[in-house]
């Protein structure tokens, strides 16, 4: 799969089942001599560093690692110097790469790293996670948070390959499993009715790991995904639907302190924009309900009783980076498959919607 940026071939997207075949890629690309740094985190270099270094012994070229402590406390600008002192005193120059080798924390990282490092530097993405590999490491979003808001610091920096290794999949505990399916459904949601449907018939098989379904998976969801950041590289407009349960997703995300992994909490964000589009009259209750349902299916939280929170929740959602002239901007639904962005959901409306969600 190509994604084409700005009407140019930009970067491919690689399904596979193996790293194999990845150095090979490299050296089509032009790193085979350069040097390259594996960036990772603490729980998946253990798991796939080694392997992957394996792949990359084929090139001539100098080949480092760097490894942070796993989590999004992590995913902030001093992180990101430590980062950019290694690279230094290895003295890697605009020529040279590094590899993204890990979930959305790891991806946006590195993509922001390499954005400003020496002005911009190569880089790729291997997500190793289902929300990484359906999403995050596409479309050349990066970044880190600030004091806790959400990529509040970033660049749109897109990376020159992305290799799916549908395998690794088969490593992550149920959590995260099941937590990366929210960035899956949410393309239905959007964009494709007909996904939606897909998802739901095949959900036992989806669950239960069976590599052929998941790779066919995640084709269909990059597909949706490649289409949209093909028109709307920047966000300007079309992207911003991708933002589908993020604003109150991100606001509980921060008033947590990020005790609930991201998927799970833009679960929680698509029901509160779910109960505001019936609330509205976009969409029936049935519809409604089964949006709801359809996230409960897939082991994803639909509720959310925190009550002494919401007031906090709802303030926190006119510091995100999406406002624009001090409208919280909010993507609502008509029908599954079919969104669009609000600027007028008020605070009363939020409010009520996480009421919904405790009830």
């Amino acid at each position: 799969m190509i994604v084409r940026y700005e009407g140019r071939d930009c970067y491919e997207i690689v399904f596979s089942d193996s790293f194999s075949g990845l150095a090979d890629k490299l050296d089509v690309l032009g790193f085979g001599h350069r040097r390259i740094c594996v960036v990772t985190d603490s729980q998946v270099a253990p798991l796939y560093l080694e392997a992957l270094g394996e792949q990359l012994s084929s090139l001539s070229g100098e080949h480092i690692s760097h490894v942070f402590e796993a989590g999004e406390k992590n995913k902030q600008l001093s992180s990101i110097e430590q980062l950019y002192i290694r690279l230094t005193e290895s003295r890697f120059d605009r020529h040279d790469l590094l590899i993204a080798l890990g979930g959305g924390v790891v991806g946006d990282m590195t993509g922001f790293a390499a954005a400003t490092y020496l002005r911009g530097i190569s880089f790729i993405q291997v997500p190793t996670t289902v929300l990484a590999q359906s999403d995050s490491s596409i479309g050349g979003k990066t970044g880190v948070d600030l004091q806790g808001y959400k990529n509040m610091v970033g660049a749109f920096y897109m990376p020159r390959l992305v290799w799916m290794n549908a395998s690794v999949l088969r490593s992550l505990d149920d959590r995260q499993f099941r937590a990366g399916f929210a960035e899956v459904i949410k393309h239905g949601f959007i964009k494709d009715a007909g996904f939606y449907r897909w998802l739901a018939d095949h959900r036992t098989d989806i669950t239960e790991r069976r590599l052929p379904v998941l790779s066919e998976m995640l084709e269909k969801s990059c597909e949706i995904k490649r289409s949209v950041v093909e028109i709307d590289p920047k966000e300007q407009g079309e992207r911003m639907l991708l933002n589908f349960g993020h604003t109150i997703g991100h606001a509980i995300e921060k008033a947590m302190d990020f005790s609930l992994l991201h998927g799970e909490c833009v679960s929680l964000g698509m029901c509160a924009a779910a109960h505001i589009s019936a609330a509205r009259g976009l969409i029936t209750g049935s519809d409604r309900d089964g949006i709801i349902r359809s996230l409960a299916d897939f082991g994803l939280p639909v509720t959310f009783d925190r009550t002494d929170l919401f007031e906090r929740i709802v303030a926190i959602t006119h510091s995100d980076k999406k406002t624009d002239g001090g409208h919280v901007r909010f993507v609502l639904l008509r029908a599954v498959g079919d969104a669009f962005v609000s600027a007028d959901v008020t605070d009363r409306e939020m409010l009520a919607a996480l009421e919904k969600m405790a009830s």
